[in-house]
C-alpha cells in the first residue's frame, strides 16, 4: 500500500490528473450501472400496476355509465305523461285516435332520447307489436324485436342488458314497461322500452390514458361485446379468461402482449386491457444501449479533457518559471513588453492566481510609470468640462424670450406657445430652492409640458383636467405630476397611433387630497407594472421614476400618504395619489420648505 502511495505521490500532475479522472468515471459508470438497473426494474413493476389501474377506473366509469342508461330508462318507463298515453292506448279502438298516440309517445321518446350523449336511439314496442321510435331511424327486424320482448317479460319490469346488437349499437338496454297508478307499479304490461347504446363513445369517453397501441375489450364470456372488430381470436380469448392470475403476459398472434384481466359483478362483464409487450421493453432496451453509449463518450471526452487540464496546469507553470528567472537576472528590458495588454483571467486556482499576480505586478510598474502623466489629462479635460457648464441660465431665458417675440413678430402661434411653455417649465425645474407649490401651480407645469407635447402629437393627445376649486390651493411636493403625464405619454400614446386620452382628477375626501392621472392607453401586464413599480424599469429620458415619486411621497407623508397604480391589458392605467390635504398658510409645510 505504502509503495502504490509512494508512487502516485512521485506521479507528474499530468499523470496524476489523467488517472484521478479515469478513476472517478469508473467509480461514477459502476454507480450508474447499479442505479439504472434498478430504476428501470421499478418502471417494470409500474407498467403492471399502471395497467390494472387503467383497466379498473376505465371498467368503474363505464359501468357507471352504463348505471346512467339503466336509470333513464327506468325514468322513462316512470314518466307521468307517457303512462297516461299507453293506458289511454290500450282502451282507444279507432285507427285514427291510436295514431295521435302513438304520436305523443314518439315525441316523449325524442324529448329524452335527444339530449342523451350516449343513446344511439330509443324504441318501445307496444302490445300490438308496433314500433315507436326516437333518434336513428334505422329498425330491428322482427324476429330480433320478439326476442327482446321475451327478454323484457323475463325480467319482468327490470334493466335487461342484451349484447348482440349491429356495429353501431351493439349494446341494448330492455325493459318490460309496467303501468305505474297511485305511485306504485302493477302487473299490467304495456309494451317494451328498448334503448340502443353507444357503448364505443362510452368507453373512448371513459378511458384513463391509454398506452400507445393498447386495446380494451370487453366480452361477457361468450363473445366480444367491445369492439366490434377485435383482432384477438376466440381461441385466445378462451385462454386468456381461464388464467387465474389477474394479469400476466399472453402469446397473441401479434405478438407477445401484457394482459390485465377485470370482473364486472354488475353486468358479469370481463373486462381484458391488451398492451404490447415486445414493442415496449424494446424502447427501454434501446434507451439502455444508448445511454451506456453516450456514458462512454462522455468517459472517453473525460479523459482527453483531462488531459488538457493538466497541461493547461503544467504549462503555466512552466513559463512563469522563465519569466521569473528572466527578471531574477536583472533582464529588465522585456519589463514593458510583459507587461501589455489586458491581464488575462486565469482560472481561481493556486497557479492561476499566481500567473495573473505576476502579470498584475509587470503591469502595474508600467503603470506607475505613467500615472502622473495620465493625472494631468484627467485634470484638464475636468477644467473643461467645468467652463463648459458654466453657462449663466439668463442668457438661456433670454434667448428664449428673443425667440418668442421673433414668433410673435412672424405670427407663428405655435412657435410661440412653445416657447413660453418650455421657458415656464425650465424655470420651474431649475428653481429647486421650493420643495411645496401649491396644486394650481404643479398643474401649470403640467399645461407647459402638454403644450409642447401636443405641437409633437397633435389631436392624438386627448389631455383633460377636473380639478375641485377647494384643493387648488392644497400645497404639494414640488414636480410630482408631471413625471404622472410624462409616463402616461410614453407607455400609452407613444405605442400606439390611435388618439389617447389622458385625464387628471382632483378631489377632497375628508382631510385627504386624492389625485389621480389616467388614461386609456393598452394597460401593462401585471409583471411590467411589478418591474416598474420596484423601478428596474426606468421612464424615458432623465425623468423621474414611479418609485422615486413613491419614495418621495412616503419619505414626505410617512404612513398618512401613498400612490397605488393599477392596470390591465386593454383596460388603460390608473395612477392614483393620496395625501393629507396641507392648506398654503399650514406651518408644517413652510418650516419643512425652509429645511
Amino acid at each position: 500500500m505504502s509503495k502504490i502511495k509512494n508512487a502516485f505521490t512521485t506521479l507528474p500532475i499530468h499523470h496524476k490528473t489523467i488517472l484521478l479522472i479515469g478513476l472517478l468515471m469508473l467509480i461514477s459508470f459502476t454507480f450508474y450501472a447499479s442505479v439504472l438497473r434498478y430504476v428501470f426494474s421499478i418502471y417494470d413493476r409500474q407498467i403492471y400496476e399502471k395497467s390494472s389501474q387503467v383497466l379498473n377506473m376505465s371498467s368503474v366509469g363505464i359501468e357507471n355509465q352504463l348505471r346512467e342508461i339503466s336509470n333513464l330508462s327506468f325514468k322513462v318507463m316512470s314518466d307521468e305523461p307517457l303512462q297516461q298515453y299507453l293506458l289511454q292506448l290500450k282502451k282507444v279502438e279507432t285507427g285514427y285516435e291510436k295514431n295521435g298516440l302513438r304520436k305523443k309517445i314518439t315525441n316523449r321518446l325524442v324529448a329524452y332520447a335527444g339530449s342523451e350523449k350516449y343513446v344511439y336511439s330509443m324504441l318501445f314496442i307496444d302490445n300490438d307489436n308496433n314500433v315507436m321510435a326516437a333518434g336513428n331511424r334505422e329498425g330491428i327486424s322482427e324476429s330480433k324485436q320478439k326476442e327482446l320482448v321475451a327478454l323484457g317479460q323475463q325480467f319482468s319490469g327490470s334493466n335487461a342488458w342484451h349484447t348482440s346488437g349491429d356495429k353501431q349499437s351493439r349494446l341494448l338496454s330492455v325493459r318490460q314497461v309496467k303501468s305505474f297508478i297511485g305511485g306504485a307499479f302493477t302487473l299490467e304490461d304495456l309494451g317494451t322500452l328498448i334503448i340502443r347504446v353507444r357503448l364505443d363513445r362510452i368507453v373512448q369517453d371513459q378511458m384513463q390514458e391509454p398506452a400507445e397501441d393498447s386495446q380494451l375489450l370487453i366480452t361477457d364470456g361468450k363473445e366480444v361485446i367491445y369492439p366490434t372488430e377485435s383482432s384477438v381470436s376466440e381461441a385466445e380469448l378462451e385462454s386468456e379468461l381461464k388464467r387465474t392470475q389477474p394479469y400476466g403476459i399472453a402469446m397473441l398472434e401479434q405478438g407477445r402482449h401484457f394482459v390485465a384481466r377485470a370482473h364486472s359483478s354488475y353486468t358479469d362483464w370481463t373486462y381484458l386491457y391488451t398492451t404490447p409487450f415486445d414493442q415496449m421493453f424494446k424502447q427501454i432496451q434501446f434507451v439502455k444501449q444508448l445511454v451506456t453509449v453516450i456514458f462512454i463518450m462522455i468517459f472517453l471526452a473525460a479523459l482527453i479533457f483531462g488531459a488538457k487540464f493538466s497541461r493547461s496546469i503544467t504549462q503555466p507553470i512552466a513559463q512563469l518559471i522563465k519569466k521569473m528567472r528572466n527578471i531574477e537576472k536583472g533582464d529588465l528590458d522585456k519589463l514593458e513588453e510583459a507587461a501589455l495588454g489586458n491581464v488575462p483571467i486565469s482560472p481561481q486556482n493556486e497557479v492561476g492566481l499566481l500567473h495573473r499576480t505576476f502579470k498584475m505586478m509587470l503591469q502595474r510598474i508600467r503603470e506607475l510609470i505613467d500615472e502622473n502623466y495620465a493625472k494631468q489629462l484627467v485634470i484638464r479635460e475636468t477644467e473643461l468640462k467645468a467652463l463648459q457648464a458654466q453657462i449663466n441660465p439668463h442668457f438661456l431665458y433670454n434667448t428664449l424670450e428673443s425667440i418668442n417675440w421673433l414668433a410673435k413678430v412672424q405670427k407663428q402661434r405655435q412657435i410661440s406657445e412653445m416657447v413660453e411653455a418650455l421657458g415656464f417649465l425650465l424655470r420651474s425645474s431649475v428653481n429647486m430652492s421650493e420643495k411645496w407649490i401649491t396644486l394650481e401651480r404643479e398643474l401649470d407645469i403640467v399645461r407647459s409640458y402638454v403644450t409642447i407635447q401636443r405641437t409633437r402629437f397633435e389631436e392624438r393627445l386627448d389631455f383633460d383636467m377636473k380639478i375641485a376649486p377647494e384643493v387648488g390651493t392644497a400645497r404639494i411636493p414640488k414636480l410630482t405630476l408631471q413625471p404622472l403625464v410624462e409616463n402616461a405619454i410614453h407607455y400609452a400614446l407613444e405605442p400606439s397611433i390611435d388618439p389617447c386620452r389622458i385625464r387628471i382628477r382632483a378631489r377632497a375626501e375628508g382631510d385627504k387630497v386624492i389625485i389621480e392621472v389616467e388614461d386609456d392607453g393598452p394597460g401593462m401586464t401585471p409583471e411590467f407594472l411589478e418591474q416598474l413599480h420596484e423601478g428596474r424599469i426606468q421612464t424615458r429620458g432623465q425623468g423621474i421614476g414611479l418609485s422615486n415619486i413613491q419614495e418621495r411621497i412616503r419619505l414626505t407623508f410617512g404612513d398618512e400618504g401613498g400612490m397605488v397604480m393599477s392596470s390591465k391589458p386593454g383596460s388603460g392605467t390608473v395612477v392614483s395619489i393620496s395625501i393629507p390635504w396641507i392648506r398654503e398658510d399650514d406651518d408644517d409645510v413652510q418650516s419643512d420648505a425652509r429645511r
